[in-house]
Parts: structure tokens; C-alpha cells; sequence
């Protein structure tokens, strides 16, 4: 797919796998990147990565939980790069618990990351959408928000969450010609899938487990989001808005 020379693209939580897959394959495609995520050298690594290679990014430090940090962030990468075309709300963090053995302060903390982070990012860059009367916004949620995921209750609650927001987004705001669009990873060897598999009793078997009940025949790689992205953002995608697709080599099969 082409279509995306120059266009400001932000991607949060560029600085991990799959958001720094989504990084380079946006920048493959021409556009100029504003990388964001909390770990600044993380961030850095990917966004000066792609401009050694010819590529066009820059990293910004953004705690999405931070509403003053968003706001600074978004102007700074608005200054950098021009007016935000597409936005990939890709940050999120989990810990791998059954319910009745979370607290609330660890709700809060992911509640905070997965939910009301993709809020402030909505808010704050939403209005200069509106404004331009154009817009992308791709949305990373998960397939535990589309049928559960044991050990993830409260994740899978703010994904849903996203979910809904954006089905609600997309309704609101497609008079202005901004779509709004989510990608639904499955089991994907990521950090954070790391973790996971060091909260199980026996790691091997787990991914063995997964490996059997995914259709495809393995667990997913970063590499394996990036074309669901780009498509949402793209032209090909001008009249597909509100809709919600996993990218989890069948695993799930939600209509």
C-alpha cells in the first residue's frame, strides 16, 4: 500500500515489538513517524533506527497516563511533523493473575494504561482531526476483550472498553471523514507475552498449548500486525470504519 508520503503518523508504545513493527512498516511506506513511549531510549533506538535506514521519525517521551504529558507530547510531534493524520493507540501493559488474586491498586494501574490512556490520546488529537476534516485512528485492543481471556479479567475489561469507544467514535465522528478501527492481536511474542509465560507453571508447555489450539499452526510476531494496521490507516480502507479485526492466526473467529 502506498498513500502515506509525509503524513504525520504517531504510534504510542513505539518503543516495544509491536509497536516498533508498526513504526518501521508506516515509515516503509513514506510517512514521517512520531514515535511515543514512557521509555524514552526505547523509543529513541526505534525512531533513530529508521532514520539511519533513510526513514523519517523522531521519539518523544509519553506517559499516556499523564494528560499534561499527552498534551506536550502531541504538540511538540504536531511542531516536528505537521498535523496528526493517524493515530495508532498501541501502549498497553498487563499482569497475568487471576482475578480474585488482583488488588485494586493494580486495577487502577490498568485501567489507567489500557483504557484511560487511549482516552487522553483521543482527546487531545481528535480536535485537530475534526478540524483538518480527516483522520485515522487504529486502535490495538485484544482478543481477550473479544472472548476472555483466563488470568486477564481486568485487561480484557479495558480492551472491551476500547473496543466500544471506538465502535462510538467511529459513529460520532465519520461526518468528518475520520475512520476508527481496531486490531485485536492474539498470543503475540511480545514483552509482554514474556511475562506472561513466566507467570506459568511450566512456560514450554504453555506456548506449546497455544501453538496447538491456534489454527496456523504458531504464536503470532510482532511483524504480523503492522499490514492490519496500515490498511485501516490507508485509502483502501476510506469507507471501513467501526469494524474490529484479530490478527490471531484464527485462534479466535468472532463474527
Amino acid at each position: 500500500m502506498t498513500g502515506f508520503e509525509t503524513r504525520h503518523v504517531i504510534v504510542t508504545g513505539g518503543g516495544g515489538g509491536i509497536g516498533s513493527a508498526t513504526v518501521r512498516r508506516f515509515v516503509a511506506q513514506g510517512a514521517h513517524v512520531s514515535v511515543f513511549d514512557r521509555d524514552l531510549a526505547g523509543a529513541t533506538r526505534v525512531a533513530d533506527a529508521v532514520t539511519e535506514a533513510g526513514g523519517t521519525a523522531k521519539a518523544f517521551a509519553c506517559d499516556i497516563t499523564d494528560r499534561p504529558q499527552v498534551e506536550q507530547a502531541v504538540a511538540a510531534a504536531i511542531d516536528a511533523f505537521g498535523p496528526v493524520a493517524v493515530l495508532v493507540n498501541n501502549a498497553g501493559w498487563d499482569i497475568f493473575r487471576p482475578f480474585l488474586k488482583t488488588t485494586p491498586e493494580e486495577w487502577q494501574q490498568l485501567i489507567a494504561i489500557n483504557l484511560v490512556g487511549a482516552l487522553h490520546m483521543h482527546h487531545v488529537v481528535l480536535p485537530g482531526m475534526v478540524e483538518q476534516r480527516y483522520g485515522r485512528i487504529i486502535n490495538i485492543a485484544s482478543d481477550a476483550a473479544r472472548v476472555g481471556s483466563s488470568g486477564e479479567a481486568v485487561y480484557a475489561a479495558c480492551k472491551a472498553g476500547l473496543v466500544a469507544l471506538s465502535k462510538t467514535l467511529a459513529r460520532e465522528h465519520a461526518r468528518h471523514s475520520i475512520t476508527v478501527n481496531v486490531v485485536c492481536p492474539g498470543p503475540t511474542d511480545t514483552a509482554l507475552f514474556a511475562d506472561y509465560k513466566e507467570g506459568a507453571g511450566n512456560p514450554e508447555k504453555l506456548v506449546e498449548a497455544f501453538r496447538r489450539s491456534i489454527p496456523l499452526g504458531r504464536i503470532g510476531e510482532p511483524e504480523d500486525l503492522p499490514g492490519a494496521i496500515v490498511f485501516f490507516a490507508s485509502d483502501a480502507a476510506s469507507f471501513v470504519t467501526g469494524q474490529v479485526l484479530s490478527v490471531s492466526g484464527g485462534l479466535s473467529m468472532a463474527g
